[in-house]
């Protein structure tokens, strides 16, 4: 994608890599809007961000996906983008997997479903757009296993052969799928992990993710050089070295 110049809405950028994104491109002469849930954050980000627009949505709730999708079409007919950032992570135990079963039904709600549903709600407008992008959210964890959280590494495997499944079906579109694969970055994802010291800083990650976007506008996939050694384990011969080390880095494996 180009990196100035667009629309672009970005549900689940109230905080973290979405908020820091959303920042970022703005910076560089998008129109950005933020979705999110909590009205007081959205009113706080349009406060201390002028020219951000903000739409309130629930990304695990389908008809507020379908009123975002109305309300951001009406006031931004020119919207080209859509970035599907909303995700959720949860360590579970599956020794005790009645403990952990409405939790990990939560983690594909919103990674898997929300973004489903979120691309099947402007896929058709962006369609009819003459350069237009979807940018899904992986993860490392989608090449790699971390042990403490099976649901959230299905979750991420399954956006990253959805997105190459689109990519193949919109090949006579307009419409780019761009896949952003996160290492481990410093946010709330997890308990802990905004200070984790195998966690990426924030505001390098998105720097390098903005780096990248400009050099590479017809990349595939975007990859910080941090998140390579997740992704292609497999591909390099030492996948299981690679899964030894990472779930034996720190407790949640960052």
């Amino acid at each position: 994608m180009n990196i100035s110049g667009n629309t672009i809405f970005i549900p689940g950028s109230t905080s973290g890599i979405g908020l820091a994104l959303a920042l970022a491109l703005h910076a560089r002469g998008n129109t950005v809007i933020v979705g999110g849930r909590r009205a007081e954050l959205l009113d706080r980000i349009a406060a201390e961000h002028p020219g951000i627009d903000t739409v309130q949505v629930d990304t695990t709730d389908a008809a507020s996906i379908d009123s975002a999708a109305k309300q951001v079409l009406a006031k931004h007919p020119e919207l080209n983008v859509l970035v599907t950032m909303a995700g959720i992570m949860r360590v579970e135990d599956w020794h005790r997997p009645e403990s952990i079963l409405a939790s990990a039904e939560a983690v594909v709600t919103t990674n898997v479903l929300g973004p489903i549903r979120l691309i099947a709600a402007f896929v058709e407008h962006l369609q009819a757009q003459p350069d237009a992008t979807i940018v899904t959210v992986s993860s490392g964890l989608a090449f790699t296993p971390l042990k403490v959280s099976p649901t959230y590494n299905a979750s991420k495997a399954a956006i990253h052969m959805l997105s190459e499944s689109i990519r193949l079906q919109l090949a006579d579109t307009t419409v780019k799928v761009v896949e952003l694969e996160p290492p481990a970055v410093r946010t709330s994802l997890l308990p802990g992990q905004e200070n984790s010291d195998f966690a990426m800083p924030l505001d390098e990650f998105v720097a390098e993710v903005v780096t990248l976007m400009e050099s590479q506008p017809d990349a595939k996939e975007i990859q910080v050089e941090r998140v390579k050694f997740l992704r292609y384990g497999e591909a390099r011969g030492d996948y299981d070295q690679v899964v030894a080390m990472v779930n034996a880095s720190d407790p949640h494996g960052k």
